[in-house]
């Protein structure tokens, strides 16, 4: 890859024409409209916070250097942004108005700044390498590059990795803030649309997990109909089965829960009551595990962490359990003195046995000492849940 340093480009030059996509939260072009500000792979504009893009102004104002920028040069005096984006964006923003410093707690925009200080950001030069490469040798470099500290995500990667048609449209529609259907996601999906979570949550549910295979694969698609049908199918799934929506829905693997599961009926009812009732049972711990242990048939305790006997309740209980069996000359294992072998009268070390719910818990006993016993730990595991 040829590089070459240009220290001749002002922020003037590169607002020249500056174009932002209000609606998708992008900058597009400037330098004239030679220079693409967001090719598609990169990751979407996230500055526009009141803190980053504000940063990137009073380091201009300040005299301090932004850093290294790198345009790909793509055609004869035309380029896409490799590395600096944000900062190119966060600028050009400024530049018309999109946003307000402050100064003295008084907001202030490009256009009521000082003369001085407008032509002072105009003027500044901005450090800029033009790359020239193969398409292989560009996403390579592109990989290695992290932006003002932020590295760029898995999703974000296999984006420049991947980009064409199909990542265009992936991003139109799960990575678009203002996309409609992110407030019923968010119910289900964990993390940001401009960070690529629901478009990454998306892939990953459609490709079973092999994310990258299937970007490969449809990279040149112009439809991604059916990646929005198999999310949507299971959005559509878990919203009918689980008719109340509790905050641990979100981010849990229903993907992998709806291939398991879907095929199964359910009476949304039911399972509203089996919900409440769990939700309401202070002795589980793992809240996130209630769909899965209801889909499963409530078979699977150990989706549940439900709540174990402390130290304290199985020292208090061998204590007893051992010196009523001492007086009587039988094991103090109630199931041993109910078999026929020589273990009828033994007398078993804490360390050799196991706290047990008298009535299992999830028959409705409770973790308490009053339903508490110990079990040699054979007869214990051989218990199970009766």
């Amino acid at each position: 890859m040829k590089t070459t340093l240009k220290t001749n480009i002002t922020v003037k030059d590169v607002c020249d024409g500056f174009v932002y996509n209000e609606l998708e939260g992008k900058g597009l072009f400037g330098l004239s409209g030679r220079l693409t500000i967001q090719p598609e792979y990169q990751r979407n504009y996230i500055y526009a916070d009141g803190k980053r893009d504000v940063a990137v102004i009073a380091s201009i104002l300040a005299g301090y250097p932004l850093g290294l920028i790198y345009f790909n040069k793509v055609a004869q005096n035309k380029f896409e942004v490799l590395d600096g984006q944000q900062r190119i964006t966060s600028i050009g923003r400024f530049v018309t108005n999109k946003f307000a410093i402050h100064s003295n707690d008084t907001p202030q925009y490009f256009d009521s700044l000082a003369a001085d200080l407008q032509a002072k950001i105009l003027a500044a030069q901005l450090l800029i390498y033009e790359c020239e490469g193969e398409e292989s040798e560009i996403k390579k470099w592109f990989e290695t590059i992290n932006i003002a500290g932020v590295p760029l995500n898995a999703q974000e990667l296999r984006n420049a990795i991947f980009s064409g048609p199909f990542v265009t449209l992936g991003k139109a529609e799960f990575s678009n803030s203002k996309n409609a259907n992110i407030q019923k996601w968010s119910a289900y999906v964990s993390g940001s649309a401009l960070r690529q979570d629901f478009l990454e949550c998306a892939l990953d549910w459609v490709s079973k997990g092999e994310i990258g295979e299937y970007m490969s694969l449809h990279r040149n698609d112009t439809n991604i109909q059916p990646l929005k049908t198999y999310f949507n199918t299971v959005i559509s799934w878990v919203s009918t089965v689980f008719t109340d929506v509790e905050s641990e829905m979100r981010g849990l693997e229903w993907g992998r829960l709806y291939e398991t599961y879907h095929n199964k009926p359910y009476d949304p009812k039911v399972v509203s009551s089996q919900v409440r009732n769990l939700y309401g049972d202070s002795y589980i711990k793992n809240c996130k595990g209630v769909f899965e242990y209801i889909l499963g048939g409530s078979v699977d305790k150990k989706l549940l962490e439900v709540r174990v006997f402390d130290d304290a309740t199985k020292k208090s209980t061998y204590t007893q359990q051992t010196v009523k069996s001492q007086a009587k000359g039988e094991s103090n294992c109630p199931l041993c003195v109910l078999g026929h072998d020589a273990n009828q009268n033994k007398i078993w070390n804490v360390a050799d046995m196991d706290a047990d719910h008298v009535t299992a818990w999830s028959k409705g006993g409770a973790t308490a000492t009053s339903n508490c016993q110990m079990l040699c730990k054979t007869h214990n595991r051989a218990k199970g849940n009766r």
